[in-house]
């Protein structure tokens, strides 16, 4: 009888701890935008109108991702200028997305709402902060590739850690976009 060996294909381990970590946090916002529906049934629930900022900042994490799949294309095809280029880019996309959303928290205290004021403008105060937390910590591994892309010495063509980054990043990109159309539907 002839047996066929199956080879399975590994995943590399940082891509499933990135997978198993993935799962954690939309687990964690799913548990914020459930609190969310449930307090907004209370009467004392005050619907507003999100920061326009906020619409922006979605155009800025959205070319993001471009720029990051960008990246990981001439990583793989081993240009480097350009991908050091793109990952830049990149990177300063994530630090203007997070601006637009301080700007957007500014723009919400300034109309009345502040963190600890309506307990709809804290819920928005948190996602979106904690939204916030999870991109500036991709800037950070943006940044180490950047730092990684501009090295002079040691040189690895490994795709792993910016695969790793990149999936990560459109993760935050996709996740933005979930909160935004929660929280413009179930205001």
């Amino acid at each position: 009888m002839h047996t066929m060996s199956i080879q399975r294909k590994k995943i590399h381990p940082h891509k499933y701890s990135l997978w198993i970590a993935m799962g954690s946090i939309t687990m964690m916002f799913i548990g914020f935008t459930s609190a969310y529906v449930v307090k907004r049934s209370q009467a004392n629930w005050l619907a507003f109108e999100l920061p326009h900022i906020f619409w922006l900042s979605t155009a800025v994490i959205l070319l993001s991702s471009l720029t990051i799949h960008l990246a990981l294309k001439q990583f793989k095809e081993r240009n480097m200028q350009r991908y050091k280029q793109l990952i830049t880019l990149t990177a300063v996309l994530g630090v203007v997305f997070a601006a637009c959303q301080w700007i957007g928290f500014s723009q919400l205290k300034n109309s009345g709402l502040p963190l600890s004021g309506p307990v709809s403008a804290s819920f928005i105060y948190v996602i979106v902060g904690v939204h916030m937390l999870h991109v500036l910590g991709g800037v950070v591994a943006l940044l180490i590739m950047f730092a990684r892309a501009y090295r002079t010495r040691i040189r690895t063509y490994s795709p792993v850690p910016i695969e790793v980054a990149a999936t990560y990043w459109h993760f935050v990109d996709v996740l933005w976009i979930y909160l935004l159309i929660f929280l413009s539907i179930a205001r």
